[in-house]
């Protein structure tokens, strides 16, 4: 109808510029004058600014984050140290641990890039489903396995511990790759390893920055969420 386009013409108008507008509509029947006042507030300026806070603030906490998980009481030798071992990883942490699961099936608990004499290499453990102990050698410059052994129970606490362990891991869904791959974002991941010992039960993760700064995170085992590790606060 007639009086619906002049209507919405001038709303549009109002919309446009903000402000107000009064639209006047006449029916095709000769009815009486209809009038509609539409009333439009821009604010298109303050859903930016609000916009920008909330980036804002999710920047800062990201950053109190990344300050919170670094360790501060490194020295020159550490750091030079930890960015020997990053440099060294050219196979992530988490391609190491499929390289381990492709030698030996079962369920990678932890991951090291391991300093042995005068090389490196990733030292991974897998709890098999017969809840044997494997630990096995993958070479950080190719993702070659190196060696493998099984680990004896010398102390006797192999059972209760991989009973821990199992349940730690019962139903989660984020794998030691995965809390790996999740940290990876934070610098190189040089250890995972499944804390299931805590309350909380995560995946604990160290990075090594360009510096050689250290850092500690935590990674949920249910949601993969990456926090600051503040366990040694």
């Amino acid at each position: 109808m007639k009086r619906n386009v002049v209507i919405a013409t001038i709303a549009a108008v109002a919309l446009i510029g903000g402000g107000t507008a009064t639209a006047i509509a006449v029916t095709s029947d000769d009815e009486a004058v209809a009038k509609k006042t539409v009333t439009v507030s821009n604010d298109d300026t303050n859903r930016d600014n609000t916009d920008n806070t909330d980036n804002t603030d999710n920047t800062a906490q990201d950053r109190a984050a990344d300050q919170s998980a670094r360790a501060t009481d490194e020295d020159a030798e550490d750091k030079a140290e930890n960015a020997a071992d990053a440099k060294a990883g050219q196979i992530t942490a988490a391609d190491a641990i499929r390289a381990a699961l492709k030698h030996t099936t079962g369920t990678a608990v932890s991951a090291d890039l391991d300093d042995e004499g005068t090389a490196h290499v990733w030292e991974v453990d897998v709890l098999t489903d017969g809840g044997a102990w494997h630990g096995i050698q993958i070479d950080p410059a190719n993702g070659k396995v190196r060696g493998s052994h099984t680990e004896k129970d010398d102390d006797g606490d192999d059972a209760a511990e991989t009973a821990q362990i199992r349940g730690a891991l019962k139903g989660s869904s984020v794998t030691a790759a995965d809390a790996a791959e999740a940290a990876a974002a934070k610098g190189t991941v040089t250890s995972v390893d499944l804390d299931e010992e805590s309350t909380d039960q995560a995946w604990e993760v160290d990075t090594t920055a360009a510096d050689g700064t250290g850092s500690d995170w935590r990674v949920n085992p249910d949601s993969g969420k990456v926090t600051a590790d503040r366990s040694n606060d």
